[in-house]
């Protein structure tokens, strides 16, 4: 059972409850991976930055494979989610918003010096990457479709479909972005004109 945590000279702490407690522990693997690296993200040591005894951290993340895993769609899902709600924050027109989703899509993909392209380094031949990797593609999509709402006037299934396309073209370009056949100012200008294309189609 996880216990309560005392001050050196002070009043018991608040119990975090489960979820707080796996969001801690997420964010204390992240930065093990960041100044540390991916390798040094095993449970034990993850007890240890958290200040957790090692039974914790098993409740939560019960192998290292399954820990990489949250930690990979917890990276992911946090991005996509801090981006979104960017974009809808502050009203911008189509253009600006076009070079904006292709930019930030194409610059993930490209900056492999990342934590997300370090624990998916780290998790390079699991089956479960792959599971997982189509899940954070799904969410992407989901994503484009609202960061696009605003400016096209196409059906919602129709924009779905669109997406869809879109991301795979995403995907497309930063793999041709990895292998050298393009750079990424050309990988961004290439994106953001397929993403024009969906949106004037709607508005013809």
């Amino acid at each position: 059972m996880e216990k309560e945590h005392t001050l050196e000279s002070g009043p018991v702490t608040r119990r975090l409850s489960k979820a707080e407690r796996r969001k801690q522990l997420l964010n204390t693997a992240l930065l093990i991976v960041r100044e540390e690296n991916a390798d040094r993200l095993t449970l034990g040591h993850l007890a240890v930055r958290a200040g957790v005894s090692k039974p914790v951290v098993y409740d939560h993340f019960p192998t290292r494979s399954a820990l990489l895993i949250a930690l990979y769609r917890w990276i992911d899902t946090e991005r996509v989610r801090v981006f979104t709600e960017a974009m809808a924050a502050t009203r911008r027109d189509t253009q600006e918003t076009i070079q904006m989703l292709a930019s930030a899509y194409i610059h993930c993909a490209a900056d492999k010096t990342d934590a997300f392209h370090a624990v998916g380094a780290a998790l390079a031949g699991s089956e479960e990457k792959s599971a997982v990797f189509q899940a954070l593609l799904d969410n992407c999509v989901g994503m484009f479709v609202s960061v696009l709402t605003p400016h096209v006037t196409m059906p919602p299934r129709a924009l779905l479909q669109c997406c869809i396309g879109l991301v795979g073209a995403g995907e497309a370009l930063s793999a041709a972005l990895a292998r050298g056949q393009l750079n990424e100012h050309d990988a961004v200008a290439s994106f953001a004109l397929m993403i024009k294309g969906v949106v004037q189609v709607s508005d013809s």
